[in-house]
């Protein structure tokens, strides 16, 4: 029986358990890398100031213009 420096044998045990921690640190990477992108991806509605959800009111018509000024003042005071 043949043994190497590190006693795992001939049959590659050495390699095989290199194999799987790479896998297992890449798939690690891969979920951090996801959770990151998927946090940067914000709904747009959440990173919107009043005044551009109310400009978005006025120009879809759901409010009319005395409405989008009385609103806009108040925002802006």
């Amino acid at each position: 029986m043949m043994h190497n420096l590190w006693g795992w044998g001939a049959d590659g045990g050495f390699f095989m358990l290199a194999f799987w921690i790479v896998v297992i640190v890449g798939i690690i990477f891969l979920v951090k890398w996801i959770v990151e992108q998927s946090r940067s991806i914000a709904p747009s509605s959440s990173r919107d100031s009043a005044l551009d959800i109310l400009t978005k009111r006025y120009a879809k018509g759901e409010i009319d213009r005395e409405e989008f000024e009385q609103k806009k003042r108040d925002i802006l005071e």
